[in-house]
């Protein structure tokens, strides 16, 4: 089983609890914050810059269509996470408080769950978000590089590796709950680069210098369905976390009603936020919204709004997504703290914090490597996002939930919960096989340490759609049967755990 231990004693780690903890649960998911400080992580977890490719999905999916998948995706996580939280209170009242979302699956699934699937596929998911992260902050130093300097010869690359070296300082803040100013001012950060982004957007679109308003979904029908498909992955997996568990570690006890209050100014942010970016950037740009928002800023070559707004807004994204990146390396450092840290020393004695410096320097490396490495990452990433997001945050919820209170079938929450775990398995295929079209649409373009601009792939792919294009058709078969071998056993798997959760009995 994972670590646990008594919930209601974990604010003040006493000697004894201190031989139950490793190190990673005791350095790194120190339980010392408030609902307030939990607000903060969920909101630089979820409301990160990702959220301004939503009117690049709202293009695929039209006025309606994008407006309810995103209401649904709201709703459906906001239930999805208050259950997790509800499953990790119920376990804490019980006396065994679960750190991390391994442990869940250790105590609730049984250790080979854990170990071979939650655990994997939680690393995977946080480890691609580290490296989107630090790809994304070299693109946008890069557009604020040539904003400042058009005939610039720097490459993405360069600027790839100078964010990394803002990794590396950062990288080094010993625990979660020490994020907490951090995530405060990343809180604010979101909050002024999605104004900068809607008022951008607002200022275009009421303007002459705007292109024109044009809604309308020009392409072949197997075209227009993959980018339907591709859409809803890409709202899904903005919604994503994957370190609820991780967060909720951070509140001192006593642990219940305080996750729901740290949702609620979550998802306050989360509305403000993602409605109005979603909704203006389409209105503004319509179906020639790019993968980016702030990419329709400027149009060949030209400026359309202030050159110092554009500047600012790059800013505060780059800022953030530091911030970003930074919560999403928590579960690896509490994996490199418990492989090579000594709980038996203090946090900051040399035994321990030597190893620290080295392992997560190490860390922060590879991940700037690979992103200098690969441009094209968020191709790849999309995959990630549908083997890891859409399992973490839309069905192990509920089948963690109905495996713990084990609800009646005759309530409508059983039948619920079956629903989204049906729905969101199917979605995960659906959206993974996207993904890897995407992937072999875009490989001809892909090279290692490309000069890959700000939005680049997303917009061969928006004049694929408008052209009508036909590249679809070099779809490989093969790489399709290949990854439907590997995606739809996965996501059965997923099924089977679901239908375990139906058939357990309670103890």
């Amino acid at each position: 089983m994972g670590t646990v231990f008594d919930g209601e004693n974990i604010g003040s780690v006493s000697s004894s609890h201190e031989k139950e903890l490793d190190a990673g649960a005791l350095f790194v998911l120190k339980s010392k914050g408030s609902w307030v400080h939990c607000g903060y992580h969920l909101t630089t977890s979820i409301v990160a810059p990702p959220l301004l490719s939503l009117p690049f999905a709202f293009a695929s999916l039209g006025w309606w269509g994008g407006i309810l998948c995103l209401v649904i995706g709201a709703l459906v996580t906001f239930y999805s996470y208050n259950l997790l939280s509800m499953v990790l209170e119920h376990h804490a009242q019980l006396g065994h408080r679960h750190l991390r979302f391994r442990d869940m699956a250790n105590d609730i699934l049984g250790p080979r769950w854990g170990r071979y699937y939650v655990g994997p596929i939680q690393f995977m998911v946080c480890y691609g978000a580290v490296i989107g992260s630090t790809l994304l902050g070299g693109q946008c130093m890069k557009a604020i590089y040539l904003l400042l300097s058009p005939s610039g010869t720097m490459k993405l690359y360069e600027f790839v590796i100078i964010f990394g070296g803002l990794m590396l300082m950062l990288a080094q803040m010993p625990s979660f709950h020490s994020l907490r100013h951090i995530n405060l001012i990343s809180l604010l950060l979101c909050l002024a680069y999605s104004a900068c982004a809607t008022a951008g957007s607002i200022y275009i679109g009421s303007s002459s210098k705007g292109p024109e308003q044009d809604y309308s979904i020009n392409s072949d029908k197997e075209t227009r369905i993959f980018g339907v498909f591709n859409a809803i992955a890409i709202i899904a997996t903005t919604f994503g976390n994957g370190i609820i568990p991780e967060i909720q570690a951070t509140i001192a006890p006593p642990v219940k009603g305080q996750m729901f209050k740290g949702l609620c100014i979550c998802y306050a942010m989360l509305t403000t936020t993602f409605f109005s970016v979603a909704i203006s950037g389409y209105w503004a740009f319509g179906n020639q919204a790019g993968g980016l928002i702030l990419s329709n800023f400027t149009q060949n070559g030209h400026n359309l709004v202030p050159k110092s707004f554009i500047f600012i807004t790059n800013i505060f994204t780059i800022l953030q997504l530091s911030a970003v990146a930074v919560v999403y390396l928590q579960p690896t450092n509490e994996l490199l703290e418990r492989t090579f840290a000594d709980p038996k020393n203090s946090e900051f004695s040399t035994r321990n914090m030597i190893p620290r410096l080295i392992s997560r320097s190490i860390s922060v490396i590879i991940s700037t490597t690979i992103a200098a490495m690969l441009p094209f990452f968020g191709d790849i990433n999309a995959v990630i996002g549908a083997f890891g997001f859409l399992p973490l945050d839309f069905v192990l919820p509920v089948i963690f939930f109905n495996l713990t209170f084990k609800p009646s079938k005759r309530r409508p929450m059983f039948w619920l919960n079956m629903a989204i775990a049906v729905v969101f398995s199917v979605l995960g295929v659906i959206a993974a096989v996207a993904a890897v079209r995407q992937i072999s649409l875009d490989a001809k373009t892909y090279r290692l340490f490309a000069n890959v601009e700000q939005g680049t792939v997303q917009t061969i792919v928006k004049f694929m759609y408008k052209s009508g294009h036909r590249a679809n058709n070099s779809f490989s078969p093969f790489l399709l049967s290949i990854y439907l071998s590997i995606s739809i056993p996965f996501y059965l798997f997923n099924g089977g755990a679901f239908a375990f959760s139906l058939t357990r009995k309670k103890p």
